[in-house]
């Protein structure tokens, strides 16, 4: 039977799938556009909030700049989309940035890409959590003050969610995604034909900028206002790359669903930009400190009915859900990263749901370590995103053009002049970002990616250097001159008798050591010992600090020096009991030798387990057994094998000299 973590792992995870089962896991486009395009959508939740944040100390007049601003933005989008159109095709087992500037522009920029993608997937998650509890924090003020457990509970059920599967994250999310681009719709429909019929709800009237006179700044100052504003709305922009990164994720022909799918996000992310924007410009709303633009522009045009709350809870949704674009990317990019040894190998491993499960959870931990330091405040995590983005936008798209000008593939021109001009854009809007966002935040960015590339490089040196180290050149090492085995003891008792036919079994040469920690007990002992006469001496070393691994390692290691070319062997005698319960209630004492040890070349450490009703559960198995053989063959026959000959020997209880 399944161990109590065992049934809970499967509760919550589910059944292991087998690895022929990868092929179904696989999504389809509609499945996939809420996989690995809700990060890119829900962006439109906060994308306006932070034009206009920058924008709102102008007043009134700050209000008509938010469309234009909106409207370049959403080009540079479709150029973008454009751009990573090609790359689908290009990399049909999924073009991502590092595998495109890797193989193209050398290891550098690879890496570079590498440690702005794995940054920017982690501040997705915390991004989109944090806005997403402020959309519902927007709709009752009261649960302000719990965000960050808010946030961590998102988090932590989306890991749990992702755990299971793709195909299952995905039937998970479909509903939210698809509910949010309906709101969507009707908000921005809804709005229009108001404003074209020259009337709006008679809700309450959202927050509205001053009409008061406000000096517009000139020349440089506005020039970088306006850069700053733009900056601050290229958010919307993040997630455009999931597509291009997850192309592995589709179902075949994948190259051609990946590109269907990612023109239905770039069009979607681009009509709900531009129609948020040009409503929050015509009904004059800004971001206030306890409402979003998208909660008052709900307010404004649903009222405070049923569509508001819908509104808001889709937003929610679609916000904490848009996470989960980096829960399906950073898992896959952390594969490829430990499969070259630039990251842990077992961030490689499939899990028992065929996803990359120890790469969901190490995500999860540092987002909720990154929302808890910055308490699940979105306008403080902001300034820190999308820089990440749109340096990876230019270096995937520097490689693509590297990549046509190399192969001169047919139309490699017009492709690499598209890719071109992407790099070169988003290549703008990334010093743009670091120049505008500096002092706010992006400092901090501009620090981690140099110190993410330190780490993968450091880590690849170490595999390397493993791997020399390990490597056979088909002349063994010399044998061992002598195998001396120590057997640490605390009495007698059957777990040490265990331990010492194992030891004597595998040399000639064992000595058990019992460390004195309570003299008055040593003499009792070494009567018990003599009586029991094994052939195996006993050493007793004193310990008057009452240290039980210190006096051990000691002995140990006078042995190692006293004969350089001899193997020790520890073999520890180790309890193990009936119920996961039971550990509390005893020592690890044996977990502690092998840590002590482990360190320490030519010295082998073996447990030699002991487990509590082991001799009842053995008996169980044969009555149920010889119950099973009676059933089938009648009980003449069954009696017939429980003779002398059949009867269990039981196992000696000491060793032989």
């Amino acid at each position: 039977m399944a161990n109590p973590l065992s049934r809970a792992k499967r509760l919550l995870v589910g059944r292991p799938l087998a690895t022929e089962r990868l092929e179904t896991e696989r999504l389809t486009k509609t499945t996939a556009l809420a996989v690995l395009s809700s990060d890119a959508i829900s962006s439109v939740a906060y994308a306006t909030d932070e034009v206009l944040y920058v924008l709102a100390p102008l007043g009134a007049a700050a209000l008509s700049y938010v469309f234009p601003i909106s409207a370049v933005i959403v080009a540079l989008l479709a150029l973008v989309a454009l751009s990573y159109r090609q790359t689908i095709f290009a990399y049909p087992h999924g073009g991502g940035s590092f595998t495109v500037a890797y193989e193209n522009l050398g290891v550098l920029p690879g890496l570079v890409a590498a440690a702005a993608l794995l940054t920017d997937y982690i501040l997705t998650v915390s991004v989109s959590i944090s806005s997403g509890v402020a959309a519902i924090t927007s709709a009752y003020p009261s649960m302000a003050p719990k965000a960050v457990p808010l946030c961590v509970g998102a988090i932590i059920v989306l890991m749990l969610v992702n755990l299971r599967g793709v195909r299952e994250s995905g039937a998970a999310f479909s509903f939210p995604t698809y509910a949010f681009i309906a709101a969507m719709l009707a908000l921005i429909g809804t709005g229009l034909v108001q404003l074209a019929l020259g009337h709006g709800s008679a809700a309450a009237t959202p927050p509205r900028l001053p009409a008061t006179h406000v000096d517009i700044p000139t020349g440089f100052a506005f020039t970088f206002l306006m850069l700053r504003a733009f900056s601050g709305g290229c958010v919307a922009m993040t997630g455009t790359e999931a597509i291009s990164n997850g192309v592995g994720a589709f179902k075949n022909p994948a190259s051609r669903n990946a590109a269907v799918t990612l023109g239905w996000m770039a069009t979607i992310l681009g009509v709900f930009f531009l129609g948020s924007s040009f409503l929050a410009q015509h009904l004059h709303v800004v971001p206030s400190t306890d409402q979003t633009v998208l909660s008052q522009l709900g307010h404004h045009v649903f009222g405070s009915g049923v569509l508001y709350y819908a509104l808001q809870y889709s937003t929610f949704a679609v916000l904490v859900l848009a996470a989960n674009t980096s829960f399906a990317d950073f898992p896959r990019l952390g594969s490829i990263l430990a499969n070259q040894r630039y990251l842990p190998r077992q961030l490689s491993a499939r899990g028992d749901r065929l996803a990359f499960s120890n790469g969901i959870v190490a995500l999860a931990l540092v987002a909720i370590l990154l929302v808890w330091l910055f308490h699940g405040d979105t306008t403080s995590l902001i300034p820190l995103y999308a820089i990440g983005v749109f340096v990876c936008f230019t270096l995937s798209q520097a490689g693509m053009v590297r990549r046509w000008v190399r192969s001169r593939a047919e139309g490699w021109r017009w492709k690499a002049l598209l890719n071109g001009v992407g790099a070169v854009a988003t290549g703008v809007v990334a010093v743009i970002q670091v120049w505008t966002k500096f002092t706010h935040g992006a400092w901090i960015v501009v620090v981690i990616i140099p110190l993410f590339i330190l780490l993968l490089r450091a880590i690849k040196r170490h595999y390397l250097h493993f791997a020399s180290e390990i490597q056979l050149d088909g002349r063994t090492e010399m044998v061992p001159l002598r195998h001396l085995v120590v057997v640490p003891v605390s009495g007698v008792h059957k777990a040490v008798a265990n331990a010492l036919i194992y030891a004597t079994a595998i040399s000639d040469d064992v000595r058990a050591l019992y460390v004195e920690v309570e003299p008055d007990k040593t003499a009792a002992l070494r009567r018990e010992w003599n009586d029991w006469d094994t052939g195996v001496d006993l050493f007793v070393l004193p310990s008057p600090y009452r240290s039980l691994i210190r006096p051990l390692v000691d002995y140990v290691a006078q042995l190692e020096r006293a004969g350089p070319g001899d193997l020790v062997t520890v073999v520890v005698p180790e309890i193990v009991p009936k119920h996961w319960w039971e550990h509390l209630l005893h020592n690890k004492t044996a977990l502690y030798i092998r840590t002590a040890f482990l360190f320490r070349p030519r010295i082998v450490v073996t447990s030699v387990p002991f487990h509590l009703g082991a001799a009842h559960r053995i008996r169980d198995l044969l009555d149920h057994d010889e119950q099973i053989e009676e059933e089938q063959t009648g009980p003449g026959l069954a009696a017939s094998r429980s003779g002398p000959e059949y009867q269990e020997t039981a196992p000696a209880s000491t060793p032989t000299r």
